[in-house]
């Protein structure tokens, strides 16, 4: 098996050419992002796809929208999705969030998207596909909050460290916070990543915490519990 092709229950993940590789963000997203019964989900800067499959798998009657700026990834994410049983539902389309333009609203947005300002000094692919350089977190969520349907819900997973930044500009472009899950590798690491949910009602937050790992490749109860429905292994 080529050390490119990442295998999951229900499809294979090629990630040759994309700058952003499989990781435990998108696998997160992609098992924990949730609407009840979306008629059609976006998945914003979908890289290989990975998300979009998984969202495709968790929703058998739902339509599936990717859309990717880079055109290695797209590529990619195109090879992946026409690979897969879900390819009559999937669809991925080379653009830029800024420039796309749909009149259909979607029940489920989700993004993995670019972590940091651009600091970095290295101009790697990897380092633009994370950095804020073509989408900003203002960007994202007022493109989302524009492709939103009314009960339409926004699901993202960023740096712990951005959840009240994010949060206060979502509250600002009409966008509130439904449930956060703070994530962190094992019980004594501080929480690395916060996985959040949107929607444009006002409504009490639902908060919780996951946590990966017990010890090392130990997994927790509640992280298998998450995944093993996509994951070889788990």
């Amino acid at each position: 098996m080529s050390r490119h092709l990442f295998r999951f229950k229900q499809f294979s993940v090629l990630q040759e050419k994309s700058a952003m590789k499989i990781g435990t963000d998108g696998v997160l997203l992609g098992a924990w992002a949730n609407a009840k019964n979306p008629k059609k989900i976006l998945d914003i800067g979908t890289g290989t796809g990975l998300i979009l499959l998984m969202l495709a798998q968790r929703f058998p009657q739902t339509k599936l929208t990717g859309i990717e700026i880079n055109e290695n990834a797209f590529t990619e994410a195109w090879f992946n999705i026409s690979e897969s049983v879900f390819k009559e539902r999937c669809s991925v389309i080379h653009s830029s969030l800024q420039e796309f333009n749909s009149e259909e609203k979607f029940d489920l947005i989700v993004s993995n998207p670019p972590f940091f300002e651009f600091t970095h000094k290295e101009n790697s692919a990897r380092n633009t596909a994370r950095q804020q350089s073509d989408l900003s977190f203002e960007d994202l969520i007022s493109h989302a909050e524009k492709l939103l349907s009314s009960n339409g819900k926004f699901a993202v997973v960023i740096p712990f460290e951005s959840e009240n930044h994010f949060v206060k500009l979502s509250i600002k472009l009409n966008l509130f916070p439904e449930k956060i899950t703070r994530v962190k590798g094992n019980e004594n690491a501080d929480f690395k990543r916060s996985l959040m949910l949107f929607s444009r009602k006002q409504l009490e937050i639902e908060m919780d915490e996951l946590i990966i790992e017990i010890s090392r490749n130990i997994y927790t109860a509640d992280y298998i519990s998450l995944t093993k429905d996509f994951y070889l292994k788990m």
